[in-house]
């Protein structure tokens, strides 16, 4: 079924971009997690697995948005959980940590990232509910 015809425009394209985006962050930080944070002016991550780890859940939420991309319809479920509630709560926890904790200006970027992706997808989400 074709996305315009499925009561879902924009999903589809905004999944692939989810997605993208995910992979793009995710295996870094599997592969080389030192590396990354010294690129983006944080500490090396002590236990180097919980950097490990964070790659790990941000791969499983980009094949998220693969799968759903096939369906989008029927997997809206999952931009509510994926494209809403991670994205947002992880930007406002980005936001959090820079001004409570002092973490990397760079990491703001991560935050401006999700929270726009947050936002778009509510907003095709909601348009899809009307």
């Amino acid at each position: 079924m074709r996305e315009e015809t499925s009561g879902a425009p924009g999903l589809r394209t905004l999944a692939w971009v989810s997605g993208v985006y995910d992979l793009l962050l995710g295996l870094p930080l599997l592969a080389m997690p030192v590396t990354l944070a010294r690129l983006f002016g944080a500490p090396d991550p002590v236990p180097v697995i919980n950097a490990q780890l964070n790659g790990l859940f941000t791969v499983t939420l980009a094949l998220g948005y693969f799968w759903a991309a096939g369906d989008v319809v029927a997997r809206r479920g999952y931009f509510w959980v994926a494209g809403v509630f991670v994205k947002a709560l992880g930007a406002a926890l980005f936001v959090y940590d820079h001004f409570a904790r002092a973490s990397p200006a760079p990491f703001l970027l991560f935050a401006a990232t999700d929270g726009t992706l947050a936002l778009i997808t509510l907003a095709l989400l909601l348009r899809r509910s009307r």
